[in-house]
């Protein structure tokens, strides 16, 4: 089983400030999923400035349909072996549906148990104005909050469907009011899922924390991809924003097709793979 790899000299240990430095210089972010050790080590050593931990887990890892039945213990258990597998990235949680909507008490519990327990070095929520008492709270005891707008996946029964946000004025106008409540309530970054890339332009520019999109334009501070999208391994729905880097999926099918043939017809093992 591999070790969690050894920070090198030169290389930085990625934080809450460093990602802000990063847009105040230009420098776009880089981030991704991850749901176990492996993955995160692969993850961790390309570069990635972010890993998260996301609530995705509930559709690409254990193939719900939707992300509201995630819950907190499985969510811990992630986080805590994805964070084992990383030494520079930043390290971030999905809090799960039901897991900081019931008071800000609960989600302030919640969020340290991430922190304490698994291993997280911050936490996301999904919401804007209505959650940022709550974000306050836990900002307040010193865990770092990342804001979540736009497509928002936990309210999706909500929506009714994955399709564009915001596309409507009054949406929209939401969608900015929302960034500067988040903003006030003390998030390091926010993620802008699934909107027209004018409006998440225009909200990367007027806050002064980094806006990492997804499906939402070239205009953002930094991308996000669910990992299993981009290596072509969820092939339930393909949505535009996501690129493929990788056909994995029909790689690892041939693979297993091909040790099946060669189990089948006495070919594996061979002698040179028998003791």
């Amino acid at each position: 089983m591999p070790t969690k790899p050894k920070a090198s000299a030169v290389t930085k240990k990625v934080t809450t400030r460093s990602l802000v430095q990063m847009k105040q210089r230009g420098e776009k972010i880089a981030a991704l999923t991850a749901y176990d050790f492996l993955t995160a080590q692969l993850v961790d050593e390309s570069g990635i400035d972010v890993v998260l931990v996301g609530d995705s887990a509930g559709m690409v890892i254990q193939g719900h349909e939707t992300t509201v039945r995630v819950t907190l213990e499985q969510m811990l258990y992630h986080t805590e072996v994805v964070s084992r597998g990383v030494e520079r990235a930043l390290v971030v949680a999905d809090m799960p549906f039901m897991s900081f909507q019931v008071n800000a008490d609960e989600a302030l519990r919640n969020a340290g148990r991430m922190i304490k327990e698994a291993g997280a070095e911050a936490v996301k929520l999904e919401g804007g104005a209505a959650i940022a008492k709550t974000i306050e709270k836990i900002v307040g005891v010193g865990i770092p909050v990342m804001g979540h707008l736009g497509l928002t996946p936990q309210s999706i029964h909500r929506f009714g469907t994955y399709q564009v946000r915001a596309t409507e004025p009054e949406e929209a106008d939401e969608v900015r009011r929302d960034a500067k409540a988040l903003e006030a309530a003390g998030v390091f970054a926010i993620v802008i899922e699934k909107v027209p890339a004018a409006l998440a332009a225009e909200v990367s520019k007027s806050v002064s924390v980094p806006v990492i999109g997804i499906g939402a334009g070239a205009g953002c501070d930094g991308q996000i991809l669910v990992t299993h999208d981009m290596l072509g391994l969820y092939t339930r729905f393909h949505p535009r924003f996501v690129r493929r880097y990788a056909e994995l999926g029909k790689a690892m099918q041939d693979a297993f097709e091909h040790y099946v043939r060669d189990v089948k017809a006495t070919e594996f093992p061979s002698k040179a793979e028998s003791y």
